[in-house]
């Protein structure tokens, strides 16, 4: 990401974010925290240019997890993870009801896989899938009694972003993110950004089977 584009990103998280905050300090009732299409999409598909994944077609648990942990301050609280320190504040007043709301709402968007946007080595990237698939499945659809999320279908460019904030440390350093504790050491065995991007191109190639 360049400077620029770091810029628009984060001011538009920060200017979304004040005033979901204000709002909600302002007491107003009945305040809607559906406010998710604003960088996910309308769809839930997912923006590029803010960095925000794909929710239509995410489980339903590991959306509350993920959300749960954002409002903890278990993820996005890293100085170099910029997109989860934009997400944080998004999360922060969110009650469990409204957490349940959101999980339920999203539920009922029509899913279907994320445009491909890079290409790398995808016989390389099989070999390097191996050690995710002990966890996410052969086909990358997921596992939740491992609490391992589908793979297939999201957003190339998020999942290239999460692989590299896994191996930096970026994400999984808080001490109660135990499956990004997890996921750590998994992501620094694919070594560099050519590895990241070669497993990425597998997943991709896993959508067409």
């Amino acid at each position: 990401m360049n400077k620029n584009t770091f810029s628009v990103v984060v001011s538009t998280w920060l200017m979304l974010g004040s005033a979901v905050l204000m709002a909600a300090d302002e007491g107003r009732e009945p305040f809607n925290d559906r406010y998710c299409t604003t960088c996910h999409g309308t769809d839930g598909q997912g923006n590029e240019g803010v960095q925000a994944p794909r929710l239509a077609g995410m489980e339903d648990w590991y959306l509350q997890r993920q959300l749960e942990n954002f409002r903890a301050g278990i993820r996005g609280t890293h100085p170099m993870d910029i997109e989860g320190i934009a997400m944080q504040p998004m999360a922060a007043k969110l009650s469990d009801e409204s957490i349940a709301d959101i999980v339920e709402w999203v539920g009922s968007w029509p899913y279907k896989p994320a445009e491909v946007t890079l290409e790398g080595d995808v016989q390389a990237g099989a070999q390097l899938y191996a050690s995710c698939a002990s966890c996410h499945g052969r086909d990358a659809s997921g596992n939740e009694a491992l609490g391992a999320p589908a793979l297939r279908g999201q957003n190339d460019w998020y999942l290239v972003t999460q692989l590299k904030n896994f191996m930096a440390g970026y994400r999984g350093h808080h001490p109660d993110d135990t499956y990004g504790q997890q996921m750590r050491p998994m992501a620094q065995m694919l070594r560099d950004e050519t590895g990241i991007i070669n497993v990425v191109s597998y997943i991709n190639s896993l959508v067409q089977r």
